[in-house]
């Protein structure tokens, strides 16, 4: 992202080519308005669809939109500028527009600054770089690159996950326990990784607990600890896993499987931030910040008789929603990338990338899994792929052609049947085989890309 980078939108149903022809309309003076954004790094858009798609390839930290609310109307600058409500914006209007109810609650809600026709540039070069200047000290106060795993966590430029980014940075600066949901696989104990590192208590441990992979008989122990001759074995005192986070965070996990009767001592743990260790009398004070995660709609389980209403509501302070993987579909591309790099000592020396079919398999795949999947079939394609890129069947996500009827259906049938007895007769070796064809190796990779044939 350039020191600078600014995005310009005069949202009137158009992109204009490089600057637009009428942006000097909207100031005092077109050569003053040169001089204002020297220094400045602008890319242009003439609707809310360009607008999205160069935020995407060129994120900006502050935004101008000129001629609000444009020539869709106020409910689309609005629905655009809350998906991109990480920038700060300053927006221009015509006092006729500004008179408006509707356009004065656009600009109380969505723009850090605003202004009238026709503006002064020098005020407007002051007021662009207030809000560039700000929306650095709120970028740096986001917790995205204070290592790998926040890092994969938080990769995209999708609305969903900068929403995501918005919500951690402002939980972050609480104290209060926080109750995250999220499909299993999205990226639950990572965005409470990003909270615990953007807090002030990011000095202290961090303590992930899955409560559903811990025995129903030692789970007290190891929560609480245990004091000596609590019962047979216990040769010495223990500390449990919530006392070893005093002074950071405890993560539970899968907070839903927590047996019903844990689940009254937590509760008075949340309400008294004492605990007392199994076989013991004294209370020990300990200061923790709780993050519990589930996959499970806990009003569900409430509603069901499977946990404790009391306990839901101690918990469900600060809720935070991680998004699935199909709802950041902007990201999956980025995302896969990301993990190609991450694991790039376990690729072949050959392999280089993604080919463009493995991208648009990538992109169409609903991700049930979330970004754990995304992960596994990423490393296993680079691991098993052949060729110098991934395709869609390496990724196992070649989608077989639908069948035809007649003559299509035979030569279809007859193409697929010739490929693979050329390929047994050349023991899977594709040079041979392509040459047993009369085709070149590239052609063959793209029709057994075609039939779903694995080489």
């Amino acid at each position: 992202m350039s020191s600078k980078a600014l995005i310009c939108i005069t949202p009137q149903g158009q992109a204009p080519p490089g600057r637009p022809a009428d942006l000097a309309s909207h100031v005092t003076s077109g050569a003053e308005l040169d001089v204002a954004l020297a220094g400045w790094q602008v890319h242009h858009a003439g609707n809310w669809r360009e607008a999205a798609r160069i935020l995407g390839a060129h994120p900006c930290l502050a935004g101008l939109a000129l001629g609000l609310p444009g020539a869709e109307g106020v409910a689309a600058a609005e629905a655009f500028f809350r998906s991109h409500w990480h920038i700060e914006w300053v927006g221009v209007f015509a006092p006729a527009a500004l008179a408006l109810p509707a356009c004065q609650a656009l600009a109380a809600a969505h723009l850090a600054d605003y202004h009238t026709e026709p503006v002064d540039p020098r005020r407007l070069a002051d007021c662009l770089g207030h809000a560039h200047g700000m929306a650095q000290l709120r970028r740096q106060s986001l917790p995205v690159e204070r290592g790998a795993a926040d890092a994969m966590a938080l990769t995209g430029s999708s609305a969903a996950i900068a929403r995501l980014r918005v919500q951690i940075a402002k939980v972050a600066l609480s104290h209060a326990p926080v109750l995250i949901w999220g499909e299993s696989g999205s990226g639950k104990e990572l965005a409470a990784q990003a909270i615990h590192a953007g807090s002030a208590r990011a000095g202290g441990p961090f303590v992930p607990i899955n409560c559903g992979a811990i025995p129903p008989a030692l789970i007290q122990s190891e929560l609480f600890g245990h004091a000596r001759g609590a019962f047979t074995g216990a040769a010495r005192d223990k500390i449990g896993l919530l006392e070893s986070a005093a002074g950071g965070t405890v993560f539970l996990d899968e907070i839903a499987d927590l047996p019903k009767d844990l689940q009254s001592n937590l509760l008075r743990f949340l309400q008294e931030k004492t605990i007392y260790r199994v076989g013991a009398t004294r209370p020990i004070k300990v200061d923790v910040r709780v993050i519990a995660a589930s996959h499970v709609h806990l009003g569900e389980a409430v509603a069901r008789g499977d946990f404790r209403e009391d306990l839901y509501y101690r918990l469900n302070v600060l809720p935070i929603d991680v998004p699935p993987l199909r709802e950041r579909r902007a990201d999956l591309d980025i995302l896969a990338n990301h993990f190609f790099h991450a694991y790039a000592d376990e690729k072949a020396p050959h392999l280089k990338g993604f080919a463009g079919d493995a991208l648009r398999a990538i992109r169409e795949h609903d991700w049930p899994g979330n970004v754990r999947e995304l992960i596994n079939r990423t490393r296993r394609a680079m691991v098993l792929a052949e060729g110098r890129l991934i395709g869609a069947h390496d990724l196992g996500l070649a989608r077989l052609p639908a069948r035809s009827s007649g003559l299509d259906a035979s030569r279809i049938d007859a193409e697929r049947a010739a490929i693979s007895a050329s390929l047994e007769r050349a023991g899977s070796n594709i040079t041979h085989a392509a040459r047993d064809l009369g085709v070149s190796r590239m052609t063959l990779y793209r029709l057994l890309a075609k039939h779903g044939i694995q080489p």
